[in-house]
């Protein structure tokens, strides 16, 4: 790839760093095409993992800089790992797909000032801090609560605010009534002797978005012989960092994380955010070169467990409760996959094995359950007009199914799906939930408590 006129490009110093073989892997065969979303949108060659490795490889070997059509191109990638799901030669895509993003941010070939304030913000302030992070959300909260919000929508001062924000502005999504510490107590434990210890990651967006999911996994673990500890103020787990060209920031995040937990008395560390436990599980690879974490890191990544994949590693009680119906009629559920669950964890069957004992839902089958949705991390804010076109896909599909509630497990995926909907009020599917979720609430039926005050 040549040099934009103006701009010669710089070396491509942490792409020629990386292990060669993990260059070399790829063979070309062009078996991630069709799974590639970007690819099957322009058809170009650039667009598609096997394009992007060549550019990636030309840099590495000397034969071409580092520039802003490279960077522009990494950024449109979706880092959804379908290409690592369809390959045949083990390719490690996302480790390709960060050191590039790295290289990019090192390189300074992207545009600075606004760009360089918001990553600052956001990377190196908020998302460094929960307590800050918790506050924001208070704030936004208050905007919400008290009609702020809908005063402002009506009177169209979102079209009056710079650059994109004003697009942004109705996806902002609804904070939370408490957060997790609030709901969930340091120490649980289920009515019953425990017959596990486990951790529970409560995440930042999930914090402070979703924390009902939380605790529905807090009682759903109860409800499954589990001792839930839950430490306080937890950090965000560097995904974010990771996926963006920041991996000193994901690493101090990961010593972090690691600091907050006693791993070697745990039975698991259950994470419930599908994109979080793709790069949870990596804490090892992420601190292999320090000697005090990187043992513990390994040590870590043994016990992270999506909780999907626990709950069947362990074998799930089924709820004894009444069905849940609508007017004595199944509820029809269906099943979106998080990228990073299907494609960077492997875990495809558990949320089904987990929607399949709940009684009274019938589990219909979603179209290219496994597309992605347009959220990918913040790809909803730096590619909108690729991430609406997966979304209307998506949805398409969803209505396809008839059914009338869509379940995921990544919070991403759970507000781009919930935004796409409230776009569509006379679809058929109305309703975005998790499948953890719907455990919980057959365990509530049930009538009994599953837990102690801790």
């Amino acid at each position: 790839m040549s040099a934009e006129s103006g701009n010669k490009g710089v070396g491509a110093k942490l792409l020629k760093q990386l292990d060669y073989s993990v260059l070399q892997q790829c063979m070309h065969c062009g078996m991630c095409l069709p799974t590639c979303p970007t690819y099957m949108e322009t058809k170009r060659e650039r667009n598609s993992p096997r394009g992007r490795i060549a550019l990636m490889r030309a840099m590495a070997d000397g034969e071409a800089p580092v520039t802003k059509s490279f960077a522009d191109e990494m950024y449109y990638c979706l880092g959804c790992l379908a290409c690592q799901t369809a390959c045949p030669a083990g390719v490690n895509y996302v480790e390709l797909f960060e050191t590039s993003r790295a290289e990019v941010e090192r390189s300074g070939v992207q545009p600075r000032g606004q760009r360089d304030f918001w990553r600052w913000l956001t990377l190196e302030v908020l998302f460094m801090h929960p307590q800050l992070l918790r506050a924001v959300g208070v704030m936004l909260r208050v905007y919400q609560r008290t009609g702020l919000q809908s005063l402002v929508r009506k009177l169209g001062l979102p079209k009056l605010m710079p650059g994109k924000l004003g697009a942004l502005e109705p996806q902002t999504p609804t904070v939370a009534d408490a957060f997790s510490d609030d709901l969930i107590d340091a120490v649980e434990s289920p009515a019953e002797k425990p017959r596990y210890r486990v951790a529970l990651l409560t995440g930042c967006v999930q914090d402070l978005v979703f924390s009902q999911i939380n605790r529905d996994t807090a009682d759903v673990l109860l409800a499954n012989g589990c001792e839930v500890i839950t430490p306080r103020n937890q950090y965000c787990c560097g995904s974010l960092h990771g996926h963006n060209g920041a991996p000193e920031l994901a690493q101090e995040l990961a010593r972090r994380q690691l600091d907050m937990f006693d791993v070697e008395s745990l039975d698991a560390i259950i994470t419930n955010a599908g994109g979080c436990g793709s790069h949870l599980k990596h804490y090892g690879h992420l601190l292999h070169h320090d000697p005090v974490y990187g043992p513990r890191a390994a040590a870590w990544d043994r016990k992270v467990r999506d909780i999907h994949e626990w709950l069947v590693e362990i074998g799930i009680r089924k709820p004894v409760a009444e069905p849940a119906t609508v007017d004595s009629t199944p509820v029809e559920v269906t099943y979106h996959e998080s990228c990073h669950l299907c494609h960077g964890q492997k875990i495809t069957s558990q949320p089904r094995a987990v929607l399949n004992v709940i009684p009274g839902l019938k589990v219909k089958e979603l179209p290219e359950s496994n597309w992605c949705c347009g959220s990918a991390g913040i790809y909803n804010i730096t590619q909108p007009e690729q991430s609406a076109k997966l979304l209307e896909r998506k949805l398409k599909n969803l209505e396809s199914t008839g059914a009338g509630v869509v379940t995921t497990s990544n919070p991403g995926c759970h507000m781009q799906l919930a935004f796409g909907l409230k776009g569509k009020p006379g679809a058929k599917c109305h309703e975005v939930t998790q499948p953890v979720s719907l455990l919980a609430e057959a365990y509530r039926r049930e009538g009994k408590g599953v837990r102690e005050e801790g």
